[in-house]
């Protein structure tokens, strides 16, 4: 929803996230290709504005409106016109259910490190594959479980930052020297230990200037903290993924250590922010380490507020008190829109996940209806 400002007003903007499962190995099960990886499914279905799925996640966003939107799991192509123009032109753009047609006529959309091979064994079993537990980023074929910003304000291209070669071992305080096998020797290899990134996906800081005033979007989807084992890589990467954003928003010497993709170093240099993804952490449940996103909810340049919920989360576990800020089907909350303290002002925040009662829940009945995630959004003036 585009809230235009009058003279004596701010701007105001929705801003979302949603992990839409918009990956190819998410549609084999139509393909009848169930042990195979072709990672031209997802783009051939967004070829034809048929998918019921697909239509269903469309429809969630006519819904909501959000001006800004992250999807986290969507597939990177080099060639836009198959993802990104594709998705807004076959189904945004298309009424879905009597919803009101969107479009984005700016969006962002950068190279991954999802199933780029690392010439290295990874998962120490005694093999070099070219992608899965091998590549940079888990994923069986490049651009995998890619991430796609779409926006309808101008998008600063030259301004945006992206940090998907950042090496992890070149985090003074990271988590790599406790990543260990059960004999207590070193999980990783020294080669291995050169080579690794710590983004398995990127990290992006994206400009967008709202009316003359700029927002940066900060971008990324760490690792799940499991699939891993007693060493607990996964789980510490994603650790240390979260930790880069509260170092980066650290205008001092903390972030100094950063170098964005293009040599440029430092942290956050600008005044209006909103950090946008899957996290896959939460700051009091679940499998992963929770200080840094407990550190990321407290930092001194998050605003404080309330996490946003919904009805249907918190049907979906009356026995716990934490689920009604749930984002997940599985029962967590790990996707956030976290705006800065300073520039904006939040007005409101949701999750689109109506109760069995409410219009809208055939969209989250189930995961092949849309997604195992909810979309997030917050709305958010301007000052």
């Amino acid at each position: 929803m585009q809230l235009v400002s009058c003279a004596n007003s701010q701007p105001t903007i929705r801003v979302a996230t949603f992990n839409v499962s918009m990956e190819a190995d998410n549609y084999r099960g139509t393909e009848a290709q169930q042990n195979q990886h072709d990672p031209t499914l997802l783009f051939k279905h967004l070829a034809t504005g048929d998918n019921q799925q697909i239509k269903n996640i469309a429809q969630i966003i006519q819904r909501i409106r959000p001006d800004i939107i992250l999807l986290n799991e969507f597939d990177y192509s080099s060639d836009p016109s198959l993802g990104p123009d594709a998705f807004i032109n076959n189904y945004l753009q298309v009424s879905q259910q009597g919803q009101r047609a969107i479009d984005y006529p700016y969006f962002y959309y950068a190279p991954v490190n999802t199933g780029v091979a690392s010439g290295v064994d990874l998962n120490n079993d005694d093999k070099i594959e070219n992608s899965g537990s091998d590549a940079f980023g888990f994923g069986r074929y490049p651009g995998q479980y890619g991430m796609l910003l779409l926006s309808r304000y101008p998008i600063d291209l030259q301004g945006a930052r992206t940090f998907q070669k950042f090496l992890w071992k070149d985090m003074p305080h990271n988590t790599l020297g406790k990543i260990k096998n059960t004999d207590g020797s070193a999980w990783y290899s020294p080669e291995a230990i050169q080579i690794l990134r710590l983004s398995s996906k990127s990290h992006w800081d994206i400009p967008i200037n709202i009316e003359g005033k700029t927002v940066h979007v900060l971008a990324s989807h760490p690792t799940p903290p499991v699939f891993d084992g007693p060493e607990n890589r996964n789980g510490l990467r994603n650790h240390d993924e979260i930790q880069f954003w509260n170092d980066y928003l650290d205008a001092g010497s903390k972030a100094d250590y950063i170098y964005d993709d293009k040599g440029n170093r430092g942290g956050f240099s600008g005044e209006r922010f909103v950090i946008l993804g899957d996290l896959n952490a939460s700051a009091n449940e679940g499998d992963g380490e929770r200080t840094m996103m407990a550190d990321l909810l407290a930092h001194p340049r998050v605003a404080q507020h309330e996490l946003p919920k919904s009805a249907g989360a918190k049907e979906s576990n009356l026995n716990n008190p934490n689920a009604k800020y749930h984002t997940a089907k599985w029962g967590l909350t790990v996707d956030y829109v976290l705006p800065s303290k300073a520039g904006l002002s939040i007005l409101d925040s949701g999750v689109f996940w109506p109760s069995k009662s409410e219009p809208g829940s055939e969209l989250v009945e189930e995961r092949q209806a849309s997604s195992d995630h909810r979309l997030v959004w917050r709305e958010v003036e301007l000052k």
